[in-house]
C-alpha cells in the first residue's frame, strides 16, 4: 500500500530532531517559521535556545521586539520574526494566550499561510490538513511526472494522499522528510525510496526545481562607522519595511554608483546583493544612539561581518 510504505520507512529512517518530539502547538510553530527557507543544521541551535528565552507565548507577546529580532540573529527573512511577534500578542489578546486549534483561526494569524498552518493542524491536533512547501512540491510532482503542476493541482494531490493515510501528522513528517532526503532536488536517490513503485518518474532523475529564477540586483551602501572608546559604536535602527527591517545598523548611505575600489563585503540576499563599503565617520548626526554593548541589539549578519573585518569589537 503506496501510504503504509511511505509511514512505514517515515518511522524506520526519520532525523530525530526536537520539533518531532512534542505536539506543543507552540513549539511546533516556532519551528515551522524558522525552517522556512533556512536549513535544519541552522535551526537547530537557535530553536533550542529560543525556548530558554521565551518560554510561552506570553514571554514572547510581553518581550520587546528588539528582544525577539536579537533572538532570532542569523536565521535570516526578519520578517518571520516580526510576524512571531505580532501573532504571539494576537494569541493573548484574541485567544487568551492559548494557541488556537482550528484550522482557519490558525492561519489567520500573521504569518502564518496554508501550509504552515497545516503543519500545525495536523502536528499538535491530529487534523487531516496537509502541508505543501518546497519538498512535498516536489515529491508530488515526480509521482505525478508533472514538473509544471501548478499549486491548484499540488493541493488537490495533497489533499487526496493525507486524506487516505490514517496518520495527517505522521504522513506530513513523512512527505517532508522524504523531500528532504531520498527525494532531493538534484540527487534522487530513487532505489531507496520506499513508493518508487508508486512514481511516474522514478529513476529518471527529474529535476523538479523551479528554473524560474528573479534576478538579483547589486546595491553599494556606504557604511559610516562612528566608534568610540567610551561609548562604543553609533547605531540607528531601519525603517520598519525594506532590507533589514527594524535591525540596527551604522548609517548606510545606498550610493548611486559604486564608488572606486572593492568593497569591505558582500552579503548575498534572496534578491538583492549588498556591496559594503565600511568607512570611519566623523561625528554621528541624525537619529541614533551610542552602543557599547551588543548582547541585546540585534545586528544583520553583515554588519557583523563588517565590523570583523573592520576590527570592531563591542
Amino acid at each position: 500500500m503506496h501510504s503504509k510504505n511511505l509511514l512505514n520507512w517515515y518511522r524506520r529512517e526519520a532525523r530525530e530532531l526536537p520539533w518531532r518530539e512534542t505536539a506543543d502547538p507552540y513549539h511546533i510553530w516556532i519551528s515551522e517559521i524558522m525552517l522556512q527557507q533556512t536549513q535544519v543544521k541552522t535551526v537547530l541551535p537557535r530553536y533550542l535556545v529560543w525556548f530558554e528565552k521565551f518560554p510561552n507565548i506570553k514571554t514572547l507577546a510581553d518581550a520587546p521586539l528588539d528582544s525577539v529580532l536579537k533572538a532570532w540573529e542569523g536565521l535570516g527573512y526578519y520578517r518571520r520574526a516580526r510576524f512571531i511577534h505580532q501573532a504571539a500578542q494576537t494569541i493573548l489578546s484574541e485567544h487568551s494566550g492559548v494557541f488556537p486549534e482550528q484550522f482557519d483561526r490558525i492561519m489567520a494569524l500573521p504569518g502564518i499561510g496554508r501550509s504552515t498552518a497545516g503543519a500545525i493542524a495536523s502536528f499538535s491536533f491530529g487534523q487531516s490538513t496537509p502541508v505543501l512547501d518546497g519538498n512535498v512540491k516536489r515529491v508530488l510532482k515526480r509521482w505525478n511526472g508533472n514538473p509544471e503542476a501548478t499549486d491548484k493541482q499540488l493541493w488537490v494531490w495533497a489533499e487526496h494522499a493525507i486524506d487516505g493515510s490514517g496518520n495527517p501528522s505522521d504522513w506530513n513528517q513523512a512527505m517532508m522528510e522524504l523531500g528532504a532526503t531520498t527525494c532531493s532536488a538534484r540527487n534522487p536517490d530513487c532505489s531507496n525510496c520506499p513508493v518508487h513503485q508508486h512514481c511516474v518518474s522514478a529513476f529518471q532523475a527529474v529535476d523538479a526545481t523551479t528554473t524560474n529564477k528573479s534576478v538579483v540586483r547589486d546595491l553599494h551602501w556606504r557604511v559610516e562607522l562612528h566608534t568610540s572608546p567610551e561609548r562604543g559604536i553609533w547605531l540607528t535602527q531601519r525603517p520598519n519595511s525594506g532590507i533589514w527591517a527594524s535591525l540596527w545598523t551604522p548609517p548606510i548611505i545606498e550610493l548611486a554608483t559604486p564608488p572606486i575600489g572593492n568593497p569591505c563585503h558582500i552579503h548575498t540576499l534572496t534578491h538583492r546583493r549588498l556591496h559594503l563599503y565600511g568607512v570611519p565617520g566623523a561625528s554621528p548626526a541624525g537619529e541614533g544612539e551610542w552602543c557599547n554593548s551588543l548582547e541585546n541589539i540585534a545586528l544583520p549578519t553583515g554588519i557583523h561581518r563588517l565590523l570583523e573585518i573592520h576590527g570592531v569589537h563591542i
